[in-house]
């Protein structure tokens, strides 16, 4: 039965954010690297109070923007919770629970889906496909989703006949990144962010027609340039550290909140990594 006091829907990536899933990462921590952003920290590792505090300064920014966050509870068997975008995603007016791809990150998803349940949300869980939302971008009718270690083919094909009134485009990507959004990311119907020489030609040709591309360079890709948040009225979450992005963004007509999350980057995600969005607001006209 689905909650008509808890609106979900997202047809998106920039539409205004209203309603949007997090999780602290209190208990975040490399244990075995997964990707190989974690294999440079695995050392210095993680200072899990810094990261907090600045998890706490994201999620003040988003609630000062009128976004209501939730947050679900960390759980201390799961050290990559913070990374709320891959355990599901909602697509139109519906979420889907995705299967985790690594051994790490199974179970993350019977937090959400607890949530889920109390809030008498309808879902549908993704039970046999290996698919995980940082691989999944949506842009009105059309859906990309990255073919990475995390997402293979057969779950996108499902996609398809489960959402048949979508264009499901699948993006193969070198495997030495970890979802889509780490390469390419929408900010709006004629903008999106591209970390260049990743994606498969064809493809790129495609988004080259769709939209207009703002490169970002290696340094920029390493400190997650591309995984921005789209907050709706062309306003964006940014990372400070990457001040040619942001003045590209700037250039463009975007408003940039720069909110320092250098810590938690630090395992791989950023900005969007860390939100699984649940409502966006379409604008009337």
């Amino acid at each position: 039965m689905k909650n008509d006091q808890f609106l979900i829907g997202s047809h998106n990536e920039y539409d205004p954010l209203k309603k949007v899933i997090l999780t602290s990462p209190l208990y975040m921590t490399i244990k075995e690297p997964i990707n190989d952003i974690q294999k440079q920290y695995l050392k210095e590792n993680i200072d899990t109070k810094l990261a907090s505090e600045q998890h706490q300064a994201f999620v003040d920014v988003l609630k000062k923007e009128g976004i209501e966050v939730v947050l679900l509870p960390a759980e201390k068997q799961f050290p990559e919770q913070v990374f709320t975008r891959d355990i599901g995603f909602t697509l139109g007016n519906h979420t889907f629970v995705a299967k985790m791809g690594h051994d790490v990150r199974k179970g993350e998803e019977h937090v959400l889906l607890n949530w889920l349940n109390e809030q008498e949300i309808s879902f549908t869980k993704l039970n046999s496909d290996k698919i995980e939302g940082g691989d999944v971008l949506i842009d009105g009718s059309t859906i990309y989703i990255g073919v990475s270690n995390r997402t293979n083919k057969k779950s996108i094909e499902h996609i398809k006949t489960l959402l048949p009134n979508y264009e499901v485009i699948d993006i193969p990507f070198t495997d030495s990144f970890l979802h889509l959004d780490c390469v390419f990311n929408i900010l709006s119907p004629n903008d999106a962010l591209i970390y260049p020489g990743e994606i498969e030609r064809q493809k790129l040709e495609l988004l080259k027609k769709r939209y207009s591309l703002i490169e970002v360079t290696k340094e920029e890709q390493a400190t997650l340039g591309t995984n921005v948040l789209s907050i709706g009225h062309n306003k964006v979450i940014s990372l400070p550290v990457n001040n040619r992005v942001n003045a590209e963004l700037r250039k463009r007509g975007f408003t940039v909140i720069e909110v320092d999350i250098t810590e938690i980057i630090k395992s791989g995600g950023a900005f969007r990594c860390c939100t699984l969005p649940l409502y966006r607001e379409t604008p009337t006209s």
